[in-house]
C-alpha cells in the first residue's frame, strides 16, 4: 500500500504522536504475540497502517474458521506510515513489540535488508515454491541480496490520474475519460490542461498537492531512466546527480509557479477534507488511491470523480509486503498466515474490499480483477486501467533511508508552494536529503 499516508503535521501533533509510538512501542505486541501456547489457542498480531487498512478482514474470518485454534487481532489501521515505520524500526531494533506479521512498504522494505537476521526468512517455510505467485520484480523486492525471503508482496500502486467530472464540465474541459486523457500525453501537457482550468474555474485548484505530483513524476521518470532515485542500486547517496530528480523537482516547481496545486500537504486532516469539500480537481491514482478517495469524499461525491490514463508511460507508486518479526512467538504459524494472506485469492480479495491492485499474475489475470468496473468512479474499468500495465511496470530502486530523504525534499516543495524560490529551495533539497541520507 500504499506510502500512503504520511501524517507530519504541527509541532504539537507531531510530538504527541511520538508520545503514542513511544507508549505503543512499550506496550504493544509482546502480550498479544504471546498469548495462548503451542498446545491451545495463539492469538496473531498483524501491522498494517493506512486509513482502509489492507482489506484482509473477510479473509482473518476465513482463516480463522479453517484454523480454529487461531485467532487474529489487528493493529495499526488509521495509522500514517510514517508512523508505523517509526514504530517498527524501534521494535525491530529492541525486538520486541512488534507483532507476529507485519507490514513493509515498498520505500521502507530497503532499510530491513540490514536487519534480515530480525526476520523470519520465509524461505523456510516454502516461500520459494509460491515465486510463480508474484510479479518477478515484485518478488525481487522482497528478497535479500543475499536470497533470503524478507516480505512477500500484497499489492503494487500502477499509476492514473483520478479527475472530478463535474469539475471539468465547469471549466468547459471533456469529461469523457478517453478524451481527458488525451488532454495530458505529457506531464507538460497536463500543466497546460491545469491552465486551462483554472483560468475558467479561479475557485478551485487543479491539482491537490504538488509533494503527490513529485512523487508520482518522479517514480515514472526513474522507472523509464535511472531506475533509482535518490540512491544507485549499490546504495550510493546521488540526489545530487542523479538527473531523474532534478527533472522530477523541475517540473514540479513548474506546476506550482503556475499556481495549480492546492498547497495541502498530502494525507493531512486538511487533504482529507478537501476530497469531501472538492476543493481541486485531479488527483495522481495509483489503485490504492481509489480507496482512499471514496472513503474521504464520500458517498455524495459518488459519480462525480472519473479515472482516465495518467500523463507519460505509466509507472509505479506503492504496494508493500508482509514479513514475520523473528520476536514473534509463533513463528510458523505467522509464516501460514502471511501465505495465506497474499495467496493469489487474498490478493483478489484485498482489491475487492479496498482497491489494492494485486502483485500477483494470477491475480491480474483473475476475471474479478481484469474485468472490474468502480461504480464509485463512473463505472470507470478499473481492470483495463490499472491491471492492463501492471505487469510490464519498471521497477524503481529506493534505497536504505528513501523515506527520510524524500521526506528532506517534500518540505522544500511545500516551502516553494508558500512562495519561496524554488532555486533557493533546491540547492535546499540537496543540503538537507543528503544530511538526511547519511
Amino acid at each position: 500500500m500504499s506510502l500512503t499516508l504520511h501524517r507530519r503535521r504541527f509541532a504539537a501533533i507531531a510530538l504527541a504522536s511520538v508520545a503514542v509510538i513511544a507508549t505503543a512501542t512499550a506496550c504493544g505486541g509482546d502480550d498479544s504475540s504471546d498469548s495462548g501456547s503451542s498446545d491451545g489457542p495463539i492469538t496473531l498480531t498483524v501491522d498494517v497502517f493506512g486509513d482502509q487498512g489492507f482489506g484482509y478482514e473477510e479473509l482473518y474470518k476465513q482463516y480463522e474458521s479453517e484454523n480454529p485454534n487461531v485467532k487474529i487481532q489487528e493493529r495499526g489501521k488509521g495509522l500514517g506510515l510514517g508512523d508505523h515505520n517509526t514504530r517498527l524500526t524501534q521494535q525491530i531494533t529492541a525486538g520486541s513489540g512488534a507483532g507476529d506479521v507485519v507490514a513493509l512498504e515498498e520505500g521502507t522494505i530497503v532499510q530491513f535488508y540490514a536487519q534480515a537476521d530480525k526476520f523470519v526468512n520465509l524461505a523456510d517455510h516454502g516461500a520459494n515454491d509460491l515465486k510463480g505467485n508474484f510479479l518477478p520484480w515484485k518478488w525481487e523486492q522482497g528478497s535479500t541480496p543475499d536470497g533470503k525471503v524478507l516480505g512477500l508482496g500484497t499489492d503494487v500502486g500502477s499509476m492514473a490520474l483520478c479527475y472530478r467530472k463535474d469539475l471539468f464540465e465547469a471549466a468547459g474541459l471533456p469529461t469523457d475519460r478517453e478524451q481527458v486523457g488525451q488532454l495530458w500525453p505529457t506531464w507538460d501537457a497536463f500543466i497546460e490542461a491545469g491552465k486551462k482550468f483554472t483560468a475558467a474555474d479561479p475557485k478551485h485548484k487543479f491539482i491537490d498537492s504538488a509533494t503527490n505530483f513529485y512523487n508520482v513524476v518522479l517514480m515514472q521518470i526513474a522507472g523509464a531512466g535511472t531506475g533509482y532515485t535518490y540512491y544507485d542500486k549499490s546504495n550510493k547517496l546521488v540526489i545530487r546527480d542523479n538527473p531523474d530528480v532534478k527533472a522530477a523537482y523541475d517540473l514540479t516547481t513548474k506546476l506550482v509557479d503556475a499556481k495549480l496545486s492546492n498547497n495541502l500537504q498530502a494525507f493531512s486532516n486538511e487533504w482529507n477534507a478537501g476530497f469531501k469539500n472538492a476543493s481541486f480537481a485531479t488527483a495522481a491514482c495509483p489503485a490504492w488511491m481509489t480507496g482512499v478517495i471514496k472513503g474521504q469524499a464520500g458517498d455524495a461525491a459518488a459519480g462525480k470523480w472519473d479515472i482516465a490514463k495518467a500523463p507519460g508511460a505509466g509507472g509505479n507508486w506503492g504496494g508493500s509486503f508482509l514479513a514475520v518479526p523473528k520476536s514473534s512467538k509463533h513463528a510458523e504459524e505467522a509464516a501460514k498466515l502471511v501465505k495465506f494472506l497474499t495467496n493469489p485469492k487474498g490478493h483478489v480479495a484485498a482489491f475487492k474490499a479496498v482497491g489494492n491492485l494485486p502483485s500477483s499474475p494470477q491475480g491480474l489475470a483473475d476475471p474479478a480483477v481484469a474485468e472490474s468496473t468502480n461504480e464509485y468512479f463512473s463505472g470507470a474499468p478499473v481492470g483495463k486501467i490499472f491491471a492492463a500495465g501492471a505487469s510490464d511496470l519498471k521497477p524503481v530502486y529506493l534505497g536504505p533511508k528513501n523515506n527520510a530523504v524524500r521526506t528532506a525534499v517534500e518540505n522544500t516543495l511545500r516551502a516553494v508552494e508558500q512562495g519561496k524560490s524554488a532555486a533557493e529551495q533546491w540547492d535546499a533539497a540537496l543540503k538537507n536529503g543528503e544530511a538526511a541520507g547519511k
